[in-house]
């Protein structure tokens, strides 16, 4: 009998459930654990309760990263009662300042081979580990946590080559948003992504985190790396080196479709407002004037990303018309980038440092736009009100153009300034 070569989708899914599974097929798995926020947690913990009067099947990892620090009384009262379902499910609560949830999975518990179930469409940056983790709706999580379990048809895989070294000034975003310009935000409905090439040996768990993070832009239902040395060595440094096993694709998997990228061959890219497809070279969007600029989320708020940044802006001084705020990405990123002296560089410059979380990219507080004004950010998103005000603009960027772009004022090509 031929073996089946399973891709990396299949392969989880079929340890998961001990016996062999395949694209197209309808499965029912139990979630490893379920990933929540303060932002629709509370409607979660709702449609649990009307669908279960016992103890959840799954244990919820609840982080408060929307509302932090809580700017109204309502969230404040939802985060304690956050705290409450968590705890009496066996969970973890994590309050405001600990970080976005995403990095904060990422850091204490995500593991190669994981299912994880999330609240938030970013759950996908967990797949930078070799995990198939998905966002869902309120009522699906509900279910999960009531029942145990999930179905889904396990989707087919796109598989992306990524080859070469990125030049200078380009960097994991600009693979985001080149893939975008080539499949646009529904081209990967529903499939795996799973990333391969030569490239990964150059790609940290910083560059791997951000390019499944925004997978789900494309459409994706998840994106995939393979747990690798790579892999081992980010868990080994937060004392997780037990959860380590190598996940990898079979040779000669079944795939829908492959792509090849020659990343030598990048340039810096701009998401224009107000769609993530909206995708221009940078020398079409130069000169364009900008007010705030935003570097952080779970997209670019890691440790390297506020390194890149601060490398960028030491001893220089942000423009007189630009506001500059940097949010890590959690505490302990945060910590890091004090002791490597990343932060006394950005706040040298004129940055604004926030306190961990999801800060101005929900558009809550801490960085809402006026009217008629433009933000150059390394956050996901760029439609119309999504950092609070419908009247205004928002560019996407790598943390490397938004850093030079504070220094000008302006849109600015890394490539040509030296600072």
């Amino acid at each position: 009998m031929k073996k089946i070569k399973f891709t990396l989708t299949e392969k989880i899914f079929s340890q998961r459930l001990g016996r062999n599974v395949v694209a197209g097929e309808s499965i029912l798995v139990s979630p490893n654990r379920c990933l929540m926020t303060d932002g629709n947690g509370p409607l979660v913990v709702k449609k649990f309760k009307e669908l279960s009067d016992g103890i959840a099947k799954v244990k919820p990892v609840i982080v408060v990263d929307h509302h932090g620090p809580s700017p109204r009384m309502e969230y404040s009262n939802e985060a304690v009662e956050l705290k409450k379902f968590a705890e009496s499910n066996g969970g973890w609560f994590f309050k405001a300042g600990t970080g976005i949830c995403h990095q904060v999975h990422a850091e204490k518990f995500v593991c190669p081979g994981d299912v994880v179930l999330g609240s938030d469409s970013h759950t996908v940056l967990a797949g930078a580990f070799g995990a198939f983790a998905t966002g869902m709706g309120a009522t699906d999580i509900a279910a999960a946590l009531a029942t145990g379990q999930t179905w889904m048809v396990v989707p087919s895989s796109i598989r992306v080559h990524l080859n070469g070294e990125l030049p200078l000034g380009v960097t994991s975003k600009d693979i985001n948003l080149h893939l975008l310009r080539l499949l646009g935000n529904s081209g990967a409905t529903y499939k795996a992504i799973e990333y391969t090439g030569s490239a990964l040996r150059y790609l940290t768990m910083s560059d791997r985190m951000t390019i499944s993070n925004m997978s789900v832009e494309l459409g994706a239902k998840v994106g995939l790396f393979e747990a690798d040395e790579v892999t081992f060595e980010y868990l080994k440094h937060f004392g997780r080196e037990d959860s380590f096993r190598p996940m990898c694709s079979d040779p000669n998997a079944n795939y829908e479709r492959e792509i090849f990228i020659d990343c030598s061959q990048l340039e810096p890219l701009i998401a224009k407002p107000h769609s993530v497809e909206n995708i221009m070279d940078i020398s079409d969007v130069i000169g364009t004037e900008i007010h705030q600029v935003y570097i952080g989320t779970c997209t670019n708020g890691r440790l390297e990303d506020l390194e890149q940044a601060a490398s960028i802006l030491d001893g220089n001084t942000i423009h007189p018309d630009v506001r500059l705020i940097v949010t890590p990405a959690s505490h302990a990123v945060y910590q890091a980038a004090l002791k490597s002296g990343a932060i006394e560089k950005l706040v040298g410059a004129g940055a604004v440092i926030t306190s961990p979380g999801c800060g101005a990219c929900v558009g809550i507080h801490m960085g809402v736009l006026a009217d008629g004004e433009n933000c150059l950010s390394t956050q996901n998103r760029n439609f119309k009100g999504r950092m609070g005000n419908p009247d205004s603009s928002i560019y996407l960027s790598s943390p490397i153009t938004a850093a030079v772009s504070a220094i000008y004022g302006k849109i600015t090509d890394p490539r040509e300034v030296r600072t």
